[in-house]
């Protein structure tokens, strides 16, 4: 599990592989990753939209900018949280994550809240010792 805490918001990360949608000989492999976000402070803030860069075992990255989330753009008064599922498909057994969400808070100020750094480790990735 990954976490990091930006503005007061809290942002927790667990990626998980899925075998059952991955396909290694096609060089096919799929993630799942389910993101809570907890509003720690004592503002309302509404999530309005995110940014990710998904890097692959072969140095390529990708970048995905968009609104909201899953479709939502959930408002978080202070105590609450929201969680969702979504998922990442990569061409290498493994790769990275990080990312941000632009959040509005109820007075109009935008804040950027860090999304943590993770791993997408699949049990094909060739482990070599150094």
């Amino acid at each position: 599990m990954y976490s990091s805490t930006t503005h007061d918001i809290r942002v927790t990360v667990q990626p998980v592989f899925l075998e059952e949608q991955s396909s290694p000989d096609e060089r096919q492999f799929m993630w799942a990753y389910q993101v809570r976000i907890e509003n720690l402070g004592g503002q309302t803030v509404r999530l309005r939209n995110r940014f990710w860069s998904i890097t692959d075992a072969e140095g390529r990255t990708q970048e995905v900018r968009g609104p909201g989330v899953v479709g939502e753009q959930p408002v978080l008064r202070p105590g609450d949280s929201f969680e969702y599922t979504s998922g990442c498909p990569l061409n290498t057994p493994s790769g990275m994550m990080v990312g941000s969400y632009g959040m509005e808070v109820e007075t109009g100020e935008w804040l950027e809240v860090a999304i943590p750094a993770f791993s997408l480790d699949s049990p094909h990735q060739r482990v070599s010792l150094n």
